[in-house]
């Protein structure tokens, strides 16, 4: 449909003068778009942290004073003060950028110190997947290479830049581990692909990607490129898993991490990039001068502190053990399949049957669909439909919740697959929708 005005405007036409790449853009959708929060729901379809913010915070749902141990007095200045909110914030984020190095600085992968110097942070890992785009890709000339199945935002962020994607699938035979060799192959056949990005844990998979065979990437002897590594969820994943230290081993290694999934904050969307300090720099001349708000910095600092740090490690753990739980409990249920992937993420990703395991049942998208429809629609259980992914055949990720949650959940699975539930849904907001359109759409989600 044309957009060209008949009065007042009368030579602009939008579709003339937009981006073509900007135009053929499918609409975004995330998580809340398809079932809202009305505060019954049981939200199981976007891997936050069901147990909150990783912070000591008062019943009030303030941040708790901590003791000065030298003086004994009240020492909080990671408190928000609203009286400074008409100065722009710290453009540099040196003293979060220092937490962040102390965190990752564990050494398991190097004797070598992350420095601040290491760091960009932005808004979420999005703005650091947006920023190495822009900054190592000629639009409409280079590519980026992604594995299947894996993050949305990277084949978004990509389009939105005029940047081509190839794809070189993870190994759906070996619980979607990486395939170096296949990717190795491809960068030396295409010297326009600049970056590689590579999610470990995996999304949807929850697998931890080999160091090895993110090793045999970064070794590659002729190609001129970056590997991304995203590690938004590596605090679930066996203490020392992360390789944020290792770019100081690697020049060609950037790795992303979040405050959103363990940490419980994704409301205030802080990411981090650890780079080395040429790589760092370039990202953090391009950005915008004031890219992370006060109030956010403030409290990613206090998320970083130790009495919170400790929060946030016995959330952890509880979800951990309703992790555990929910891979014993949820193969009881009649008509649920295997466990694909890994188990290094606060979510799981499961096959729903046709039929039952007895009754030689296969995984099925429609099965799969129209329980993620009952769930959510007449149950108010709302988990993640993911069987139109390479490799993932009739699954639902789902988060893991809280024991109340995970109480929840098991019930009203064993009651819609027991029962009726499952047998006739028109799709999302009882629209008549064909089956494949229904499984698009909601396989769409970026989440």
């Amino acid at each position: 449909m044309s957009s060209k005005g008949s009065g007042r405007g009368r030579g602009f036409c939008l579709e003339r003068c937009a981006r073509p790449n900007i135009l053929a853009l499918q609409p975004y959708r995330c998580a809340r778009d398809d079932y809202q929060d009305d505060g019954t729901n049981v939200l199981l379809d976007a891997n936050e942290n069901a147990y909150g913010p990783g912070l000591d915070l008062q019943s009030d749902g303030s941040l708790k004073r901590v003791m000065s141990n030298e003086s004994g007095e009240a020492n909080d200045p990671d408190t928000i003060d609203l009286r400074g909110l008409n100065r722009y914030p710290d453009p540099h984020q040196a003293v979060l950028k220092q937490k962040l190095c102390e965190l990752r600085n564990l050494h398991n992968h190097t004797a070598q110190d992350l420095k601040p110097n290491n760091l960009f942070v932005g808004v979420g890992s999005d703005e650091a997947i947006d920023a190495l785009l822009r900054c190592f890709c000629t639009p409409a000339h280079d590519k980026i290479l992604t594995c299947p199945p894996t993050y949305g935002m990277y084949a978004v962020s990509a389009q939105i830049n005029d940047i081509a994607v190839v794809k070189v699938p993870l190994d759906v035979n070996n619980a979607f581990q990486l395939q170096p060799e296949a990717i190795n192959a491809t960068l030396s056949a295409d010297p326009t692909i600049k970056m590689v990005y590579i999610c470990s844990p995996g999304n949807p998979s929850g697998t931890l990607i080999s160091k090895a065979d993110i090793q045999q990437v970064l070794e590659h002897p002729t190609w001129n490129g970056i590997v991304i590594l995203d590690e938004a969820y590596i605090d679930f994943a066996p203490d020392g898993a992360s390789l944020a230290e290792w770019v100081t081993e690697w020049p060609n290694l950037v790795v992303m991490q979040t405050l959103s999934k363990a940490f419980g904050l994704a409301g205030i969307r802080l990411g981090a990039a650890f780079a080395s300090p040429q790589v760092a720099g370039l990202l953090n001349n391009l950005k915008a001068p004031y890219n992370v708000s006060s109030p956010t910095s403030a409290l990613a600092i206090a998320a970083l502190r130790s009495d919170n740090l400790a929060v946030m490690r016995s959330n952890r753990e509880k979800i951990l053990e309703q992790r555990q739980r929910m891979l014993i409990e949820l193969p009881k249920i009649p008509r649920i399949g295997r466990f694909l992937g890994g188990t290094n993420s606060n979510f799981l990703l499961v096959e729903i049957l046709d039929k039952t395991r007895d009754e030689g049942g296969r995984p099925s998208n429609e099965s799969a669909m129209a329980l993620y429809e009952a769930l959510a629609e007449t149950r108010g259980v709302v988990v993640r439909f993911r069987g139109k992914e390479l490799g993932c055949e009739g699954c639902l990720r789902i988060t893991v919740g809280t024991v109340e949650e995970v109480d929840r959940l098991l019930m009203e699975i064993r009651n819609v697959l027991q029962g009726d539930g499952i047998a006739d849904h028109r799709g999302i907001n009882g629209t008549e929708k064909s089956e494949d359109q229904r499984e698009q759409e909601a396989n769409g989600v970026v989440a």
